[in-house]
């Protein structure tokens, strides 16, 4: 028996570099995959391995966790694997165990450790795992063979709660009883603790030695709110009580790129340069067949109490629900600027035609520890005139 500590994060190799060279195998006889919880960009991360011996992959999700998602299913379901929903019933009680495990003609190997299938969990997390290698005889063939029954008798033995998913139908109805998460109609971030006005937080992000990878974003399946103006009701400038998300469905409708100085109005050292209060609101990393010089407007916010006058510059005020690494900031009302003309350099450049002010979220956002990070953008499923904004 070999064995290999993976410390994710820690340390440049990660559990994806470990898992895939575990598949890479030409005689692979039995694969074994049990999960927490699972996303469509972890899934594609290992799908290339995955793919060639399909037919030998029994995969085992946790379900109704809030994670574990209908496209990360389907993906699983369209690369032929054997896949199972692990239902426990309760919202208290999680499928947790995290196993890869593979043999072929020559030998096992098995990874047990904290990584869900996820991009978080294979690759962007602190995470830490144990690869075993293993033969097939002796204490180790003893080992195998015992791990393998266990999840070949999981369904028999739990009929009622592990769920053989043999068709999108299934999944689509796992997804309309609430045991699947959409990814494209997001639960908001629910923050724990709420910042207390003026206080501050410099904690950078965590530097880690992989790259963090990020998936681009596409737009949510739902079609786009018409564009009838709908009156905002009245709210207070700043609401510093914590934000009542907890119940809410929110869509994921854009993340920034790399966060920079003149998003978050955070001068140069050395430069005496006039602070713009506002951040651009680009391409970010929208899938290319989005145009986000039409996108904010005609999507995103049209829902919004536009003026009817003609002009340059179109101007509206929405809530915004804000949380910063992982912090309540409350609510506050925000204006968004679109500029209208097509003709214009800034236009035929494919620049930015729409800003959201930072109003009194300027103290707030303007903090080095954000350089770096990143802005998503959500909005809620119910009313489309209330936002969450997050930075982390």
């Amino acid at each position: 028996m070999t064995k290999e500590l993976i410390l994710q994060g820690l340390t440049a190799r990660t559990h994806v570099d470990a898992i895939n060279e575990m598949f890479a195998v030409d005689d692979l006889a039995r694969a074994i995959i049990s999960v927490a919880f699972v996303s469509e960009s972890g899934v594609n991360l290992l799908a290339d391995k995955i793919a060639p011996h399909a037919n030998k992959f029994a995969v085992f999700a946790g379900i109704r966790n809030e994670i574990t998602s209908a496209q990360a299913m389907r993906r699983l379901l369209s690369l032929g694997v054997s896949l199972y929903a692990v239902d426990t019933g309760s919202r208290t009680l999680i499928f947790h165990p995290k196993i890869y495990y593979v043999r072929s003609g020559e030998g096992a190997a098995i990874s047990v450790g904290s990584a869900n299938l996820t991009l978080g969990g294979l690759n962007n997390n602190v995470e830490a795992g144990v690869v075993l290698k293993l033969t097939l005889d002796g204490a180790d063939g003893v080992l195998l063979s015992g791990l393998e029954s266990q999840f070949d008798e999981l369904l028999a033995t739990h009929p009622e709660n592990v769920i053989a998913i043999a068709s999108e139908k299934v999944i689509d109805d796992l997804l309309a009883s609430g045991r699947l998460a959409d990814e494209a109609s997001m639960l908001p971030p629910r923050p724990t603790t709420t910042a207390k006005p003026g206080s501050a937080d410099p904690t950078p992000r965590m530097k880690l030695q992989p790259k963090a990878i990020r998936s681009t974003i596409k737009k949510p399946q739902a079609p786009a709110v018409p564009m009838v103006p709908v009156l905002a009701t009245a709210q207070p400038a700043v609401n510093t009580v914590a934000t009542p998300t907890t119940g809410v469905n929110y869509d994921l409708l854009w993340v920034s790129k790399a966060l920079e100085r003149r998003d978050l109005n955070i001068p140069v050292p050395g430069y005496n340069t006039n602070a713009t209060g506002s951040i651009n609101l680009d391409k970010g990393i929208m899938e290319d067949d989005v145009d986000h010089r039409h996108y904010f407007r005609e999507e995103v916010f049209s829902a919004l109490d536009w003026p009817t006058q003609p002009g340059q510059v179109d101007t509206a005020t929405a809530t915004f629900a804000v949380t910063i690494k992982g912090v309540d900031h409350g609510t506050h009302e925000l204006t968004v600027r679109h500029t209208t003309s097509t003709t214009s350099k800034t236009y035929k450049q494919r620049n930015a035609m729409t800003r959201l002010s930072w109003g009194g979220l300027k103290a707030a956002v303007g903090d080095a520890s954000l350089l770096g990070r990143h802005m998503a953008l959500y909005r809620d499923s119910a009313d489309p005139t209330r936002f969450m904004l997050e930075i982390d």
